[in-house]
């Protein structure tokens, strides 16, 4: 497994990390395309998945500390213009706002505690503080003052804006926004009580959802907002074209990473609270499928129903739910056969990189620094 990592590792970077010339002080940059479609952007949220991946592989990569440094160097170089310790979520911007998202930022903070970790902060970067300074400002800028929830980017009003209906606030999260085992390792080196306060949210929000909209699936849906005319819990699925599309309230495209998210607390912390949801969900995937990865849908509605028009295989989805597999001992041969639909697939830029950071969890090369 290691030797199959270490191969998909060359065919990842490979294909998506890029140089991206020097800054002022002559140093290299390097940057992850956002697809091979669009070589020429690059998003905030590539940015985290390629530094964790570059620490995480150090081992096997000689060049991974110069490139990590190239990377951040990077992320320093594009700040949000709402909260400047935070990145731009999109280079070049789009014209959709020069503002952060709550994952891009979370992972970019995580793997600085992963460099420091892995090569200590007494070099050119020290990580530590880097990493401090970014888990300050998602505290400050990107976390509900009430809600305790991630807010999907810094530019979100905690009670909404009229220009916006007020659909976005401090309780429309996205749900890959849950990262359990991230927020463990913030409450370390900055607020533990507001990151303990943030898993008792995300567990009445998930809690919620569950009990009311996927009972028999633990499937969550890409977005979330208020149930009811006021803000606050419980939370209902999302809108359609909430904020991407006819399937924002379906367990897509965003969603489809929550298993992995919350595998991760169970494989590094053992947290039975997301044991239990990962045993409903990984048990009805392989019921839903007969234990055949190929006949895994590119989503699904929350009763477990296919959405139309993912009537098709990728690896995006099947890469979370062999982690979630992981945390289900009975379920060693559908973990096994989800891993071997997967290994050796490449397809583009987020496909490609949700599957690797899963087979570095299901190769127990994923560790948590703190």
């Amino acid at each position: 497994m290691d030797r199959q990592v270490r191969l998909y590792y060359d065919e990842w970077k490979s294909r998506y990390l890029k140089p991206a010339g020097r800054d002022s002080g002559g140093r290299r940059l390097y940057r992850i395309i956002h697809s091979l479609s669009r070589p020429e952007q690059t998003v905030s949220e590539g940015m985290g998945y390629g530094m964790m991946i570059v620490a995480y592989l150090a081992g096997a990569d000689p060049e991974a500390h110069s490139l990590f440094d190239g990377l951040y160097r990077y992320v320093q170089a594009h700040p949000s213009d709402i909260d400047r310790r935070l990145m731009a979520w999109i280079q070049p911007p789009d014209g959709n706002g020069n503002d952060s998202a709550f994952d891009g930022d979370a992972d970019i903070a995580y793997a600085l505690l992963l460099a420091d970790r892995q090569w200590g902060s007494q070099g050119g970067l020290n990580y530590l503080a880097a990493a401090r300074r970014r888990v300050a400002a998602l505290e400050e800028s990107a976390i509900g003052p009430h809600s305790r929830l991630p807010l999907l980017g810094d530019w979100v009003e905690p009670a909404g804006r009229a220009e916006d209906d007020y659909r976005y606030n401090e309780y429309s999260p996205r749900l890959s926004d849950f990262m359990p085992a991230h927020f463990r390792a913030f409450g370390r080196v900055s607020d533990a009580s507001l990151w303990n306060a943030v898993a008792r949210a995300m567990k009445i929000a998930v809690t919620g959802l569950e009990n009311n909209y996927s009972p028999n699936t633990a499937l969550m849906p890409d977005f979330a907002e208020p149930a009811g005319s006021a803000l606050g819990f419980p939370l209902k699925p999302a809108r359609p074209n909430f904020l991407e599309g006819p399937h924002d309230g379906d367990y897509g495209y965003n969603s489809g990473r929550y298993p992995w998210r919350a595998s991760s607390a169970v494989l590094l912390y053992s947290e039975s609270f997301w044991e239990r949801r990962m045993a409903k969900l990984s048990h009805w995937a392989e019921a839903a499928t007969g234990g055949d990865p190929a006949r895994l849908s590119a989503g699904y509605q929350l009763d477990g129903s296919p959405s139309a028009g993912g009537e098709y295989f990728t690896t995006f989805f099947a890469a979370p739910l062999a982690s979630a597999a992981m945390t289900q001992p009975d379920q060693q041969e559908w973990l096994d056969a989800l891993y071997a639909s997967v290994y050796d697939r490449h397809e583009d830029y987020y496909e490609d990189s949700v599957t690797l950071l899963n087979l570095l969890l299901l190769s127990n090369n994923y560790w948590t620094p703190y």
